[in-house]
């Protein structure tokens, strides 16, 4: 990508941030379609996951996410790994839990479970993304 021109880079970068804009929109749609159309809000509850999520990574591991891909003894570490897993279980489970207690149906557990591989897939590209980042200023 170095011997693109600047504007071409520039732009490049600016539609993979909107393509990232457009995954996150669409993860909230059909979080909340899963909800409207079968006019049952309990599977709101996987938005708790939702926000859990990051947290452990905000305050144990900082902005540095390479660390989470070593094999390091760090104890802070280790339990940014946990808990971020059990967040991520959590956000699976619960849809799963709603429909085997027939709180919900197929329909909303189906919208929520591609709610949650649809912000997956964001969370992905937006680390593939800071991999080769052009808005460093380092």
């Amino acid at each position: 990508m170095a011997d693109m021109p600047g504007y071409f880079r520039t732009c490049f970068q600016t539609g993979r941030l909107a393509c990232l804009a457009m995954l996150v929109s669409g993860g909230i749609v059909l979080q909340i379609l899963a909800c409207a159309l079968y006019n049952n809000w309990w599977p709101m509850l996987t938005v708790i996951m939702y926000v859990t999520l990051p947290m452990p990574l905000v305050f144990f591991a900082g902005s540095d996410t390479s660390s989470l891909y070593t094999e390091s003894g760090s104890c802070w570490l280790n339990a940014t790994k946990f808990l971020t897993g059990a967040s991520t279980v959590g956000s699976i489970a619960i849809p799963i839990i709603l429909k085997h207690a027939g709180v919900i149906g197929w329909g909303a557990m189906a919208l929520e479970l591609s709610s949650f591989f649809v912000f997956v897939l964001s969370i992905l590209c937006y680390l593939g993304m800071n991999e080769d980042d052009g808005y460093s200023m380092f």
